[in-house]
């Protein structure tokens, strides 16, 4: 009998440690992390995301691409670009594409609707999105961070005088390349994006910058450059001197046949 009533003690405490387990709350998930890059483009947030979710590739596009999916500014009419803010990101197991993508819009929203960005913007004849949009550029173009307030003082030199961007950014997102390798029948590109054949900014962003970038753009360096060229890592040239930039860029040119980086 006692070895019985042991027994019967002992099946009682488990059924209590299991009862007692069962009221318990679950631990809490730990979220994973995404990364998005300064500069990366839509495409590759969206594969990104996939990726992070475990999806089929597509579905993020599909998700941003829904009627009224994103809170996006009208000007962006329902396109992304320029407003999947870099950041990182937690991502948990009910984490979906539309969670991740709208987190990105909400944190662009933040950061482009400060009022130093609205009267940044106005002081150089900008709407907030034509902002985002140079800063595209200049996240694309800047060999370093260092360098972004001098490229956007050049980009607003160029638009104040009416001349053509020309920028290899904007003509590498219409052909969906990252290259500097641009040939003259690449300048003859019907794209909205070619900045050597149409004056003033592309029509959209053509990238994801980042608020250096952007703050860049808002404020800029003071010069009086006109063009620019990065004749070798950490080394990039500006001048409002036509003549000195062909000399820079026949060193840049000397330097790639000799194989320097």
């Amino acid at each position: 009998m006692l070895l019985l009533g042991a027994a019967l003690a002992a099946a009682a405490a488990v059924v209590v440690a299991l009862l007692l387990a069962r009221d318990e709350p679950p631990a809490a998930e730990q979220p994973r992390s995404l990364l998005v890059p300064e500069g990366r483009r839509s495409a590759q947030v969206y594969a990104s995301v996939d990726r992070a979710l475990g999806l089929a590739g597509g579905a993020a596009r599909k998700a941003a691409t829904a009627p009224a999916a994103l809170p996006l500014p009208a000007e962006a009419r329902g396109n992304p670009e320029g407003y999947l803010f870099p950041a990182t990101y937690p991502v948990l197991s009910t984490t979906t594409p539309e969670d991740l993508l709208r987190f990105m819009v909400d944190t662009a929203g933040k950061r482009f609707g400060t009022a130093k960005v609205a009267e940044g913007a106005k002081a150089h004849g900008m709407s907030v999105y034509e902002a985002v949009i140079a800063a595209s550029i200049v996240q694309a173009e800047a060999d370093n961070p260092d360098d972004m307030a001098k490229v956007a003082r050049v980009v607003h030199n160029r638009l104040a005088r009416g001349m053509a961007l020309q920028m290899d950014s904007t003509l590498n997102y219409a052909l969906d390349r990252s290259t500097v390798d641009t040939t003259r029948e690449d300048t003859r590109s019907t794209s909205p994006y070619n900045t050597y054949a149409r004056k003033g900014l592309p029509p959209t962003p053509i990238g994801n910058p980042g608020d250096q970038a952007l703050d860049a753009v808002v404020r800029p360096a003071d010069g009086d450059w006109l063009y620019f060229v990065t004749v070798a890592p950490g080394d990039t040239r500006f001048t409002a001197d036509y003549a000195s930039h062909q000399v820079n860029v026949a060193e840049f040119n000397a330097n790639r046949r000799s194989g320097k980086p």
